[in-house]
Parts: structure tokens; C-alpha cells; sequence
């Protein structure tokens, strides 16, 4: 498999830097298939939470949270990547804070469907 430019630029670094910023982007990976599931799931088992549409929109907000998430999670690794060979500070990401408001805003809409059925 070609490799690609940015990875024979700077020093091979430490393998074990690499390997966690491995372990990080799987652990990212992970919350992604994670909300993904709680979308299925929703969608398909949740018809007494609520009006079917805003279940359907919960739903689908799950998915593309997903979707955002495992495409940002392989810019911030291959970020990382390139950091740690070029020998700079890793970069900071916006990633975390949005993560937390959408789930926030998610969550807020299930507790109000909970609380007044």
C-alpha cells in the first residue's frame, strides 16, 4: 500500500506515541459506532418516547453526529500524526466542545420527552 507524503516527512516517532494516538482515534471510532447504535436503536424501539418525526430527527441526528465524528477523528489523528513527526505541539481541536453541546442539545430533547409524554 502507497504511503502517503506526509508520512515520510519529519523523524519516525516512538512507536509508542504512535500507538496512542492509534488507541485515541479507535477510542473516537468507537463513540462513533456507539451514538450510531443509540440511533438504531431509537429509531426502531423507541415509538412510545414521543411524536414518531422527532424520534425519527433524534435518530438521524445520532447518525450524522457519527458521521462527523469518524471523519473528524481521522483529521485530528492524522493532525496528531504529523505533529508528532514534525516534532511541534499537537493541535488543538474544536471537536470536543462541539461533540459536548450536540449530545447536550440531544440529550435535552429525550429528558423533555421523558418528562412529558
Amino acid at each position: 500500500m502507497r504511503q502517503p507524503k506526509w508520512r515520510q516527512e519529519g523523524e519516525e516517532p516512538d512507536y509508542r506515541f504512535t500507538l496512542a494516538n492509534e488507541r485515541t482515534f479507535l477510542a473516537w471510532i468507537r463513540t462513533a459506532l456507539a451514538l450510531l447504535a443509540g440511533g438504531v436503536l431509537m429509531h426502531q424501539f423507541a415509538s412510545t418516547l414521543g411524536p414518531r418525526p422527532v424520534i425519527v430527527i433524534l435518530a438521524v441526528a445520532f447518525g450524522v453526529i457519527a458521521a462527523g465524528l469518524t471523519i473528524v477523528a481521522y483529521t485530528r489523528w492524522r493532525g496528531n500524526e504529523v505533529a508528532i513527526r514534525a516534532g511541534r505541539p499537537l493541535p488543538s481541536s474544536w471537536m470536543l466542545p462541539a461533540l459536548s453541546i450536540a449530545l447536550l442539545i440531544v440529550t435535552v430533547v429525550i429528558a423533555v420527552l421523558l418528562a412529558f409524554p
